[in-house]
């Protein structure tokens, strides 16, 4: 049913990301600031309590607001984790409606902490410099073969997953939790433009410089692709 959803978020759970405070990465924003395994926490907890904002979800507001939301949150999914747990792992944090969070773990590669704050990206058939991405992602993608109607579910993360489960068995790409090289991209059926991938954020190189599908402040039924509140994409339009 639609209204017995969850939301969720997905964010890398590794003991390298406690070296950021002493490596000088100051632009790395909240993993600077906190010697913590959690990547990018306070992306994740700001788009999280957005969508609970948008549905009213107040025990929700309640439990992830401010700087003690925040550090609560972060307290919370270390000790679910564990203090021997060095990672790396996909660690999947769970709000209900009713605030109940929980915490699930899944693996992922390991992979050189230059990967996880870039400053900027490189241009198509470049060498990357210190401060962009070492070992890009190689994936093999595919257009949905029918249009998406954007939704609140498209613009926050949430367990309402239909419209992604159903683009991936089309492009024959395994669950989500399956490893592999595939992706898919969304398309919005009111232009025919790219919303987003089933998993991912997309980029595209354009008049000499990279660009990803704009997405509104708040959900809109016009305004944006409709795609996903993305942390990575935030991240990206930061710089």
């Amino acid at each position: 049913m639609a209204n017995d959803f969850s939301l969720f978020t997905s964010l890398r759970f590794d003991v390298k990301l406690k070296q950021v405070p002493s490596m000088g990465l100051e632009y790395a924003g909240w993993n600077y600031r906190n010697e913590s395994p959690l990547y990018m926490l306070d992306y994740h907890r700001d788009r999280m309590l957005r969508a609970a904002v948008h549905w009213n979800w107040n025990k929700v507001i309640e439990k992830l607001s401010g700087d003690a939301g925040l550090r609560n949150l972060a307290e919370a999914a270390e000790a679910a984790v564990g203090p021997s747990e060095t990672g790396p792992f996909r660690l999947r944090i769970l709000v209900t409606k009713q605030g109940d969070i929980s915490f699930h773990k899944y693996d992922t590669p390991a992979l050189d902490i230059g990967n996880f704050f870039p400053e900027s990206l490189p241009a198509p058939g470049t060498l990357p410099s210190p401060s962009q991405p070492q070992v890009p992602p190689l994936f093999t993608v595919v257009v949905d073969s029918v249009d998406s109607s954007r939704s609140e579910f498209t613009h926050f993360k949430t367990t309402n997953r239909a419209l992604y489960d159903d683009a991936r068995s089309r492009a024959g790409i395994g669950s989500l939790g399956a490893a592999n090289s595939v992706e898919v991209l969304v398309i919005n059926e009111q232009d025919n433009t790219i919303m987003e991938g089933s998993t991912t954020t997309p980029y595209f190189w354009r008049s000499g410089r990279w660009v990803t599908p704009p997405v509104s402040a708040k959900y809109s039924r016009q305004g944006g692709s409709g795609g996903n509140d993305g942390t990575s994409r935030r991240w990206a339009l930061e710089r």
